[in-house]
């Protein structure tokens, strides 16, 4: 649990980004890098990235989120900056995959997670004490 001024939460997100039209492009170099540029983001946002993961298409972020921000502005700005300051340092190597200048999708995949199951909260929210 975090606090704010007159808040307590635990927001966690499962973020999926996918490589335009699904290339396989990402090598180590450019993950690592990646998982650099994700990191320095979430801290000027003040998020956490709990963990970082990647295949050759897509890249996954779980994320501790802060419940003052927008979650579609920050993707967009994670996807916009991670694209391109990967594109400026591997130009030669995207370059094979991509003629316009372009890393991800326009897509992504934003899930909630963590917490009890919604069942458990559904039951807990079911069985409080209300005023008959």
């Amino acid at each position: 649990m975090k606090s704010g001024y007159h808040s307590v939460y635990n927001i966690k997100f499962h973020l999926v980004l996918v490589t335009k039209y699904r290339n396989k492009c990402l090598n180590k170099q450019i993950i690592d890098e990646l998982n650099l540029i994700f990191t320095d983001t979430c801290d000027k946002w003040e998020v956490s990235l709990l963990e970082f993961g990647a295949e050759q298409d897509h890249v996954h972020l779980l994320i501790d989120f802060n419940p003052t921000i927008q979650p579609s502005k920050f993707v967009n700005n994670l996807k916009t900056v991670s694209s391109r300051l990967v594109r400026k340092k591997f130009q030669s190597h995207l370059s094979q995959f991509y003629w316009k200048p372009v890393l991800w999708s326009r897509s992504y995949c934003l899930v909630s997670t963590g917490g009890a199951p919604l069942e458990v909260i559904k039951k807990y929210i079911e069985n409080q004490n209300s005023p008959k």
